[in-house]
Order: structure tokens, then C-alpha cells, then sequence
């Protein structure tokens, strides 16, 4: 199964580890851009959305997503941020929902003003457990 990861540029240490798992499990795994020659988290705001433009950071990986099975969002802890999911991640968690693309979460859904919204999208929890993830989706046929 294809599987593109959705994440917090925060969380990027987490990709080898991550991906070495669902790799053995037999997936082919999808990332995000490598942007660890930009420093992230000491950006401002319009430093960001800069790389972003520049690099064509959110088209870039809606384009991932399209050719995904699934995605999975590593919505981990971050400093004072319990199961992160932040905007890109959410925007990339809708790209899903509208294609019809199972949406996986490392962890519950955090507090969130648009945790409605994410859970109007029904992800599936795996509780860190990469092993819930199927080999291949079933689809019903009917």
C-alpha cells in the first residue's frame, strides 16, 4: 500500500524510524520534502510561507497524496502541544477526506477549535501502533 505521510516539520526526526517500519511491513511510503536545510522552527511566519511558495511545499505533497492508498498523520507531542495536528497537516487530512483516502492518526485527535471537522473526516486511530495499518484497503463492492 501506498502511504503518504502528514506531519509537523517539528516532527521530522521521527521519519526514518517511522518509515524503516512501515517499509518492512511492505509499504511504499511517501514524505514530505526534505527541508532540513532551512532552519523551521526558528522562521517566522512569512519565512515559512516563503519556503513554502518557493518550494511549492502544499501542492507538492497534495500531489503525494493523490497517488496514496492512505495517509498517516504522525500527530505526536510536541512542547506544550499534545497530538500536534497543525494546519498543513489538517489541510493535507482534508485533500484526503475529499479523495476518499483512509486518513490514519498516530494519536487520538488533540483539542482543537476544528476537531469536529477532523473527526466529520473519521479517521482511524492506531494509538502508535503501525501494525494497524493494513497490507491493502478494502473496498466494499456492491
Amino acid at each position: 500500500m501506498v502511504i503518504t505521510i502528514c506531519m509537523s516539520m517539528s516532527l521530522r526526526h521521527r521519519l526514518p524510524e517511522i518509515c524503516g517500519i512501515l517499509e518492512q511491513a511492505g509499504h511504499e511510503v511517501l514524505t514530505p520534502v526534505d527541508t532540513r536545510e532551512f532552519d523551521y522552527e526558528g522562521a517566522n511566519d512569512h519565512e515559512r510561507a516563503d519556503l513554502k511558495r518557493d518550494k511549492d511545499l502544499i501542492r507538492t505533497h497534495y500531489e503525494k497524496i493523490k497517488v496514496s492508498d492512505a495517509i498517516l498523520v504522525l500527530n505526536e507531542d510536541l512542547p506544550s502541544k499534545p497530538r500536534y495536528i497543525g494546519g498543513n497537516s489538517f489541510l493535507e487530512m482534508g485533500f484526503a477526506h475529499i479523495l476518499d483516502i483512509p486518513i490514519y492518526l498516530m494519536q487520538d485527535l488533540p483539542e482543537s477549535p476544528y476537531r469536529s471537522e477532523m473527526l466529520a473526516m473519521d479517521p482511524i486511530v492506531i494509538n502508535g501502533d503501525l501494525s494497524r495499518i493494513p497490507a491493502e484497503i478494502q473496498t466494499a463492492v456492491g
